[in-house]
């Protein structure tokens, strides 16, 4: 019963949520700072629907004072919720072409400024990367990446695509891992307490000077990092 009201109430606020988001990008459309708002909107009323217990350990996003490529790991549709109340300022994201057609989520997605790559397409995908190293040198605003491509279910890291440190070694701006516990795998919706949500961002890791010759060492050594934080934070005393 209690997992079903969840549901629920999430779905409701999914709607309202869409309208006061839509407000604010048409009013704003594009500015680099709509995906910050719409985030903390998407998630802060969402995280109390869920019933989860919360742990933000960013202070690392808090000292940010120029561009940088964000790496998150990806678990689930539930990260809209679970992660918008830690999107930095002025930061936008990469996404599928094919989200601007979801009704309304969409198009708020679009409008906040957000990067649309058509990844079947090579040419268009090569000319999306381009802007997004234009926008991380010249426009004061970062870029946040899911680094796996994909849901992991959490089932743990999957393999890393390429895309993110060819952007922040192009652009020499430093990677910004952030790591949030499994909460796919504990969350328990039918309970009051639904478990708990641990999220800590992580030292930057410099590309000044690197090519991508160095590439594969990066992707090395940001993984690692991230596999020893998700596993502290999921051996973290309840």
């Amino acid at each position: 019963m209690l997992h079903t009201l969840r549901l629920f109430l999430l779905g409701v606020h999914f709607l309202v949520a869409g309208a006061v988001n839509m407000l604010i990008v048409l009013r704003r459309p594009f500015d680099p700072d709509n995906s910050r708002l719409c985030g903390r909107v998407y998630s802060l009323p969402a995280l109390r629907f869920l019933g989860l217990q919360t742990e933000l350990q960013v202070d690392e996003l808090k000292k940010l004072t120029s561009p940088c490529v964000i790496v998150v790991n990806h678990q689930s549709n539930y990260d809209l919720f679970i992660l918008g109340s830690v999107v930095p300022r002025r930061t936008v994201t990469i996404g599928k072409t094919s989200l601007r057609w979801i009704p309304i989520f969409g198009q708020i997605y679009w409008l906040a400024g957000n990067v649309l790559i058509e990844r079947g397409n090579a040419a268009k995908a090569k000319a999306a990367m381009l802007k997004t190293t234009d926008t991380l040198q010249h426009q004061d605003t970062s870029i946040w990446v899911f680094v796996e491509g994909t849901r992991n279910l959490g089932k743990g890291l999957l393999p890393f695509k390429k895309g993110a440190f060819q952007m922040a070694i192009a652009a020499g701006v430093p990677i910004v891992p952030i790591c949030c516990s499994n909460y796919k795998r504990t969350m328990r919706l039918n309970r009051w307490h639904s478990g708990n949500l641990r999220i800590r961002a992580l030292p930057p890791i410099s590309t000044l000077g690197m090519t991508l010759d160095d590439m594969p060492a990066l992707m090395e050594r940001c993984r690692g990092q991230m596999v020893a934080c998700i596993d502290a934070l999921d051996a973290t005393p309840q």
